[in-house]
């Protein structure tokens, strides 16, 4: 386990699956850990008070309201962006709005969280940006505005990393495969076009998703920046 003690670290989107995952490691490694949501507020309480974290109510959709809250934190030594919407659809039926809306999400939070935060954050930070196997192979139909938005991370982590790198700052992205959550749940009626497309046959699981995070925000990969990690039991090899 990578000691965090002391540490500072923000997860947009921490209260549930993946997010909680990310929150629980972060606070037993001695983080001092806040994370938001915007739904389940029982949930995100229940986490914080199991965890000793931060649950703070805030929408990705809304960039002012994300820019004022990470400002408002103060030096950060991690953030992890695992805010996310899936939406799926035939693209010729699917509303405008629901479309904009998955990129403010998917795509414009990250990026204002990631620039807002290197504003205060101190040399030597971490960016991590959690994005889906989808960003490299899109098999199935109905997912062309959600692959495009996991694919941007890929090309805004790699300028990003450019441009914080004299401060030592990385930016990465991490991308989970199918992840046992409650949205993708391992025995869903999906499980076996899923893994039919998998080197390893199973869903992948929270805890191993934050494990890569943890290591990336972890002082031996100081020299790891621009980088797309696939945890995704080779769906996209």
């Amino acid at each position: 386990m990578i000691d965090f003690n002391g540490k500072s670290i923000l997860v947009l989107g921490g209260s549930r699956g993946i997010g909680a995952a990310i929150v629980r490691l972060f606070a037993t490694s001695g983080a001092r850990v806040a994370f938001t949501y915007i739904s389940s507020r029982e949930t995100a309480e229940a986490l914080a008070a199991e965890t000793g974290s931060e649950a703070l109510l805030a929408d990705s959709a809304d960039r002012d309201a994300i820019i004022d809250l990470i400002a408002s934190r103060g030096p950060l030594d991690a953030v992890v962006v695992n805010s996310g919407v899936l939406g799926a659809g035939d693209p010729l039926a699917m509303s405008p709005n629901d479309i904009d809306r998955l990129f403010r999400i998917n795509i414009h939070a990250p990026y204002y969280a990631a620039v807002t935060a290197a504003r205060h954050m101190p040399d030597g930070g971490r960016i991590i940006f959690i994005g889906s196997t989808n960003a490299d192979r899109t098999p199935m139909s109905g997912l062309a505005a959600y692959a495009a938005s996991k694919a941007a991370l890929r090309g805004m982590a790699k300028g990003l990393a450019r441009d914080f790198g004299p401060r030592g700052i990385t930016v990465n992205v991490v991308q989970p495969g199918p992840t046992d959550t409650d949205m993708n749940p391992a025995g869903g009626p999906l499980k076996g076009k899923m893994h039919s497309f998998m080197a390893i046959k199973r869903h992948v699981t929270s805890a191993e998703v934050a494990g890569l995070v943890a290591y990336l925000a972890g002082p031996e990969a100081g020299i790891i920046t621009g980088a797309a990690y696939s945890i995704d039991g080779g769906f996209a090899a």
